[in-house]
């Protein structure tokens, strides 16, 4: 059975705030997701520099912290290279009050688009859809966080967060696992 949200994002919390990086577990996820959308080298840790240079400046992180963030990212990277798996963002649960989680998709997708531009800065190369997603998600970063707690701000919310979902899925297929190099390799696999 998965881990709910919640859970995951407490225990990293925790972890964060035990080795005193001022990083939200959502903003951790965003960036992660968004190299490895990007074709982030899946090596053995090697995509790990780059998250720890958006998490804590290059730092090492602490073991335990280290291990709560591989977990993640094995955990999210089977999810998204297998469209049954249910990839997710990392983010609040419904039970939570709406202009929360609207923050935290907001903070997720600030984070998604900084990891996205690490690795792939040619984006304005990519396909022409791929671009449109992007300044799409940009938008979506700059969401007010003001929100009336009602049915139609929660189905506007589940609305986006579908969106934000299947954009980080598309800039995935884009761009895709790399075997190395540094030129954009479309994934043409079907699943």
């Amino acid at each position: 059975m998965a881990t709910p949200p919640s859970l995951k994002i407490e225990k990293l919390l925790g972890a964060l705030e035990a080795a005193e990086i001022g990083q939200h577990p959502v903003e951790v996820h965003g960036a992660m997701v968004g190299l490895i959308a990007g074709g982030v080298e899946q090596g053995r840790g090697a995509w790990l520099k780059p998250l720890v240079e958006l998490m804590n400046d290059g730092q090492s992180l602490p073991q335990e912290l280290q291990v709560l963030v591989e977990e993640l990212f094995v955990d999210t990277l089977a999810r998204l290279g297998e469209i049954e798996f249910g990839f997710m963002p990392l983010l609040p649960e419904e039970e939570e009050p709406l202009c929360d989680r609207v923050e935290a998709l907001s903070l997720w997708v600030q984070s998604f688009l900084a990891g996205l531009a690490i690795i792939q800065p040619g984006l304005n190369q990519a396909s022409e859809d791929v671009r449109e997603v992007i300044a799409d998600l940009a938008a979506v970063a700059q969401v007010e966080i003001d929100v009336v707690d009602d049915e139609e701000s929660e189905t506007a919310y589940v609305e986006i967060l579908e969106f934000v979902r299947m954009a980080a899925i598309h800039c995935y297929q884009e761009f895709g696992p790399q075997d190395g190099g540094g030129a954009v390799q479309p994934n043409n696999n079907l699943h």
